[in-house]
Parts: C-alpha cells; structure tokens; sequence
C-alpha cells in the first residue's frame, strides 16, 4: 500500500500565470470530497456536462470503495487556484498500483520497463477509473484563461509524478484539443478507436434504418425479433424508477459479467445506490424482462449530448439479446431523447454492422525515464499510423448507404420489406 501522501504539493510552486499575471497554485487533495461539489463542477460543465468527471460520480467511487488506495486508485487530484483561492482548473488523478480498469492497455510497456530493471509502479493515472468514455480531464471553469490553466495542471502533473517517484503520468480518454496541447509540451501521444453511433437527425429507429443498405437493416430487424421471441420485454428505468429492487437485479447482471471478464468486479453494490441517489436523473437501466423477472440489464449514462453505454450482464442468455439491449435500445433512447450520439464504450469491430462507426480516442503520457521515453514513442509513432489506417479502411466497410441522407430509393426499398418483397 501507498503511504498517504501530503495534501499539498510542496511549497505551492508558482507554476503557471493567468493573462492577467495573476499566480497560479497547484494542489493535490486525497479525496474528491475536499472540495466542494460547486467549485469541481464549475470546472466539469456542470449538470449537462460529461457525466462521469462530475463530483457526484467520482464521490461515489470513492465514498463506495471501489476507487480507493485499497483497491489501487488512491486519489490524487489536481486543483489549480488563482491567488485568491477561486478553482479555476481541476484534474482527476490517481495513483496507481497496477493498470487494470484503465481501457488504454500499458501493461506491454510495464513488462519490458521491469525487465529492463525499473519499476513502472506506481504510475499517475489522470482519468475517470472503470470509465473508457472520452472527456476533458485538465477541465478549466468559466472565464478562466484555458491554455495557462491546463498548462499549470499539465506541469503540476509532472512535478507530482517526480514527487511520488513515479515512473510515468498517463491522461486518459482524452479530447484532441487536449491531446494536441499536451502533445506541444512534450507529452507522448497515443490514439485507438471505439465504435461511436451518431444521431442524423432521425426521428424513428425506422428512419435510422432507411440510412442502411438493405442487407444490413434487414440483419438488424431479424436480430431484434430473434432477441425479443421468448416472451421479453424492454424497460427503460431512469430517475425515480432507479428502485433499490432495480440496482439488486442490475448488480446480480454486473457481478456475473465482471467475474466472468475481470475475475473481480471494480465497482461495489453501494457505488450504484450512490449513483443512484446522486445522479438518477443522468442514469438509465436498460432492463430485459420475462415472467416477470429481470434477466439483463445495462447501466447507461446521460451528458454531454450523448447517450453513454457501461455496463451489461445477464442472468439468462438468449440469442441476440446484448445486441438489442446495448446498441439497438440505446439508439431508441437516444432518439427519444434527441441525443446527438451513443458510445458504446471500449472496442468492439461487431458494433460496426449495427450502426456504430470508428470514432478515434486519444491519451498522452509522460515518461520520467529519458531512454524508455524514447522507446515507447517511438512504438507510439508506427502505432498512431496503424490506427489510422485502420479506422480508413473500417470506415470503407460502413452500413450506411452510400447515398445516406435518405431518398425515395432508400423509401421504396424500406416499404419493400416491410410489404415482404
């Protein structure tokens, strides 16, 4: 176990200066409950922001157990304050003993450090823990100068990797706006892909259909059939519906998915009543029921004009059944709600041929050691290309019709096949 450390980085450097000249001061608190909720969420967007770099998300990790020193995210987050002790700039960070639950795999890198004879742990790890959702994580309140105020965390950031004598610092599902500025000052640069769906403007589920070639909407009308033909039946819980019953059944789903992938499940039961007191409004269950019972489930978040998908688990298995639950039903919702987007969370090529397109996600990484510094960008450098390319060449194999956006051929062949043609 870590030894608790200091909550303030020593003697306060003046590292960064507004436009203003105004000082800027780096702290390090051990729990996001040294700050008020208000001044973190000026800094996050507030309610309608990214749900998961909320107070109220990253308290209940911590005040549930499940993002704690024990479990080997021990908080370590970064406030930026101007002379007068206003937050203007904060960055959820940890310190890590391991690099599971992190969705952006290092441990490659932390085999080949430790053969080579350094220890990679532990390592700073600037990210929402459990979450491979894409986001701000140097965030910047309103009327803060954004450029200074990131620049302060990014170095504070480093100057914490030294005093932790860590061997490197990792900033997560990132935004490409970040991912450049950090990219100017130094810091290794890393990209992957996720499989994103976004809203054109549909009205139905239907008038999403009629964007797809013909082979691909009638794969997905059999598949949602196929899923729901033994008596199933699709609700969708959010705010006062999110009953303890409900988070009982939904655990049950998480726990046997998690042991099964994982071995040991991150979150704890208690982490879903918080959110669900905390955050109901911004929570959906997207539950699959028959005689009576729950069977399967998903756990989505609102924010940010997207529709975020986390979690699934059952506790029956039916054919087709994870198709509809996680992509199929979050589309509908997301047209109910006239969210501009779904994420589907973490990789997946099959999430392709319902809809979701390559949407790349980025992280950057600062590594203390010169020699392995290099090493790792050069990896990076070849890995960013393949990427690319990828994403070029998944895109080519898109569902949407080439002339998407609709027409009376994509109507006609539409009606075709729901006359039987």
């Amino acid at each position: 176990m870590f030894r608790k450390p200091p909550s303030r980085v020593p003697k306060d450097a003046q590292i960064g200066e507004t436009a203003t000249g105004q000082a800027l001061r780096i702290r390090v608190l051990p729990a996001i409950g040294d700050i008020a909720a208000a001044s973190w969420d000026a800094c996050a967007g507030g309610a309608d922001a990214n749900p998961f770099t909320r107070h109220a998300f990253l308290s209940a990790l911590e005040a549930s157990k499940s993002a704690t020193a024990r479990t080997g995210w021990q908080p370590q987050h970064l406030v930026a304050e101007a002379e007068d002790g206003t937050v203007i700039g904060a960055a959820p960070c940890y310190l890590k003993s391991h690099s599971r639950g992190e969705y952006v795999f290092d441990r490659g890198w932390a085999e080949a450090y430790e053969r080579a004879g350094g220890s990679y742990y532990p390592k700073l790890q600037v990210a929402v823990p459990f979450t491979p959702a894409a986001g701000r994580r140097f965030m910047v309140a309103p009327g803060a100068d954004v450029e200074t105020t990131r620049t302060a965390l990014a170095r504070g950031l480093v100057e914490l990797a030294k005093l932790r004598d860590a061997s490197s610092a990792h900033i997560t599902f990132m935004t490409e706006a970040e991912w450049r500025a950090l990219g100017e000052l130094g810091f290794l640069q890393r990209t992957d892909q996720q499989f994103h769906w976004d809203n054109g403007g549909f009205a139905t589920f239907d008038d999403f259909l009629a964007a797809l070639s013909s082979r691909k909407r009638k794969t997905i009308r059999r598949e949602r059939r196929d899923a729901l033909a033994n008596g199933i039946e699709v609700v969708w819980l959010t705010g006062a519906a999110l009953t303890e019953a409900a988070w009982d059944a939904f655990f049950a789903f998480y726990i046997d998915t998690g042991s099964r992938k994982w071995g040991s499940p991150y979150l704890t039961r208690e982490f879903f009543s918080r959110i669900g007191q905390t955050m109901a409004d911004a929570t959906v269950l997207i539950m699959a029921r028959r005689a009576g019972r729950f069977i399967a489930g998903a756990i989505n978040f609102i924010g940010d004009g997207a529709l975020f998908g986390r979690h699934w688990g059952a506790v029956e298995h039916h054919p087709f059944l994870h198709f509809e639950i996680c992509y199929y039903q979050a589309i509908e919702f997301a047209i109910s709600r006239k969210l501009s987007r779904v994420e589907a969370g973490a990789q997946g090529e099959h999430k392709l041929a319902r809809g979701y397109l390559p949407s790349t996600t980025y992280s950057a990484h600062y590594i203390a050691d010169p020699g392995f510094r290099r090493a790792v960008g050069d990896y990076l450098k070849r890995e960013r290309a393949y990427v690319e390319a990828a994403g070029r060449e998944l895109l080519d194999a898109s569902p949407f019709r080439k002339d998407f956006g609709g027409g009376d051929q994509a109507k006609q062949e539409f009606a075709d096949e729901d006359a039987g043609f």
